[in-house]
């Protein structure tokens, strides 16, 4: 990791006239439209200066352990091409990973209950499925969707059945690849799921740890991957779930984003989003509502 080294540093709690936040260092409006112009160009994420005490508070992590004594500097490293990573590391530590095995259950058991068995069935018959869980941060989703795959095909991992799990942060997608859990993060998997997917693997301090089994690995493939960036994925997916994740996007990006789901789903597939995010853009005329924030896909491209 390169190290800037500190200017002067000011006294905690010293009152800045040109600083938006009051704290330690210095970060000033200019400093903070920086920062969101980053952010927006490399991950699509969309920053209002409401949003200054977090980037303020997630951030000064960054500069105390880089040795960097304001965000001026911050900023200007940011822009060297020694500050690539940094970028990466902003971007990790300016995204949020809330996440929870089952989360949003009504997804679940419509692809239980409605789409998967005649995927499955196909399947059985040499078809290929495949799904997606875009935004999978640590690996609670697609997990869920690999022991729901599981629990109505037993052998699916041996058959032409696959789940793309991708994330833009490499660290969530590594914890995601590990599938190493505690029980608090696996608070929300019924208890039947726990023992038939999971296998006690050591423990961390006090808390047990549990490991997702063979099956559930071999469905699940994991990828860094940036929904504004190249989709290098050839073919098409019959599921798509990206929830809770373009709400962070400006309304257009959101449109361009819905727009190429659009076009990697299969006539007939199925996109599920979060419940306080919407269609916008030339995709809503491609897709019907058959579920809360659950649709089908009707065809054809955008526009």
């Amino acid at each position: 990791m390169t190290v800037v080294q500190a200017s002067s540093r000011p006294r905690p709690g010293v009152a800045r006239p040109d600083s938006i936040v009051e704290g330690e260092f210095a970060f000033r409006a200019e400093d903070f439209r920086r920062i969101a112009a980053i952010l927006h160009a490399d991950a699509g994420i969309f920053l209002p200066e409401t949003k200054s005490t977090l980037v303020y508070s997630r951030l000064v992590k960054r500069l105390r352990l880089l040795g960097i004594g304001s965000f001026r500097d911050y900023c200007a490293f940011l822009d060297e091409s020694s500050g690539a990573d940094e970028r990466q590391q902003m971007m990790a530590a300016l995204t949020t990973n809330v996440t929870r095995f089952f989360r949003e259950p009504h997804h679940f058991e419509h692809l239980k209950t409605a789409v998967l068995p005649p995927l499955l069935a196909a399947a059985k018959r040499g078809g290929r499925v495949r799904i997606w869980s875009a935004g999978c941060s640590r690996g609670h989703e697609p997990y869920s969707m690999a022991m729901t795959v599981l629990s109505l095909m037993p052998d699916a991992a041996d058959r032409d059945v696959r789940i793309l799990a991708t994330d833009i942060d490499p660290n969530v997608v590594e914890e995601g690849r590990a599938g190493v859990y505690d029980r608090a993060a696996l608070e929300g998997t019924p208890p039947a799921a726990l023992t038939r997917f999971f296998r006690q693997d050591g423990a961390r301090g006090n808390a047990a740890l549990f490991s997702a089994t063979d099956d559930m690995r071999r469905l699940v493939t994991f990828r860094e991957l940036n929904l504004i960036g190249t989709w290098p994925m050839a073919g098409m997916f019959d599921v798509v779930f990206c929830r809770n994740v373009v709400i962070y996007f400006d309304e257009a990006t959101q449109a361009k984003v819905w727009a190429r789901f659009s076009e990697k789903l299969v006539p007939g597939g199925t996109l599920c989003i979060g419940h306080s995010e919407r269609l916008s853009g030339p995709a809503q005329g491609r897709f019907t509502n058959v579920g809360i924030t659950t649709y089908r896909h009707d065809g054809g491209k955008t526009a």
